[in-house]
C-alpha cells in the first residue's frame, strides 16, 4: 500500500497506530520518496483473514494529511526485496544480470511484469525474456513502448493490448542494444525516485 503522509515527527506511527487499529500486521515500510514537506511510503501489510482493503484505506485517510495513493495483493513474502539484493544477485552471475533484474522488478518496483528486450541489426526490437504475468510482445507492440536507448515513462492506452489496457510502464537501457520494460496494470504512475532507481540498475546491470 502507498501512502502520502507529512514529513514530520510522529506521522508514520500515527499511520501505523491505525493500521494496528483495524488488525493490519505491518511487514515492511520502504520510504519510496520525499518532497515539500510530505513523504510517499510503501507498506507491505498482512491482514487478518476477516479483514478488509476498504477498513485499511478508511482508517489511514482519516488522518490529518494522510492520503492512500494506492494498494494492491502481494503473495505472502513479495515485494520485499531490496535494490542491493538483486545487485547481490547479478553480481553473482553477471553473465545473467539482465535476467536477473527482469525476474527481480516486479518484486522491487511493486509492479506487475516486466520484460527484457533484444533490438535487431535491422532496427527491429523484439522480447527475449519476460516475466509471468508479462504480456506477449510482439514487434508491432514494442514499437509503441519505443526508444530503448533512452530511459523514459509510458502511459499505455486503454486499446494498447488485451488485459494490459491504461497501464504504465518504464524502459531503461541496458547497452549492448538491450533494455528493460516494467509495467503496472492501472497505475500508479512511477515515481521520480523509481526511475532513476531502476536506471541506477539498469547500468549495473
Amino acid at each position: 500500500m502507498r501512502v502520502s503522509l507529512p514529513d514530520v515527527p510522529g506521522s508514520l506511527g500515527a499511520v501505523a497506530t491505525a493500521m494496528g487499529s483495524v488488525g493490519a500486521d505491518i511487514l515492511a515500510v520502504e520510504i519510496v520518496e520525499k518532497h515539500e514537506g510530505a513523504a510517499i511510503d510503501d507498506f507491505v501489510v498482512g491482514l487478518p483473514p476477516d479483514g478488509l482493503p476498504d477498513a485499511l484505506i478508511s482508517v489511514c485517510q482519516g488522518l490529518g494529511g494522510v492520503t492512500v495513493e494506492w494498494i494492491s495483493r502481494y503473495p505472502e513474502g513479495g515485494g520485499l526485496q531490496s535494490d542491493l539484493e538483486t545487485l547481490e544477485r547479478m553480481t553473482t552471475d553477471p553473465e545473467h544480470a539482465a535476467e536477473t533484474l527482469v525476474s527481480s522488478a516486479p518484486a522491487v518496483f511493486r509492479s506487475q511484469w516486466a520484460v527484457l528486450v533484444s533490438v535487431l541489426a535491422d532496427g527491429r526490437a523484439v522480447a527475449t525474456y519476460s516475466t509471468p504475468m508479462a504480456p506477449d510482445l510482439d514487434t508491432d507492440h514494442l514499437k509503441e513502448l519505443a526508444p530503448f536507448d533512452e530511459t523514459h515513462r509510458l502511459d499505455l492506452p486503454g486499446d494498447w493490448l488485451p488485459g494490459y489496457g491504461d497501464s504504465v510502464g518504464v524502459v531503461s537501457p541496458l547497452g549492448e542494444g538491450q533494455a528493460i520494460v516494467i509495467g503496472r496494470l492501472g497505475g500508479p504512475t512511477y515515481l521520480d525516485s523509481e526511475v532513476a532507481r531502476l536506471r541506477h540498475l539498469a547500468r549495473l546491470a
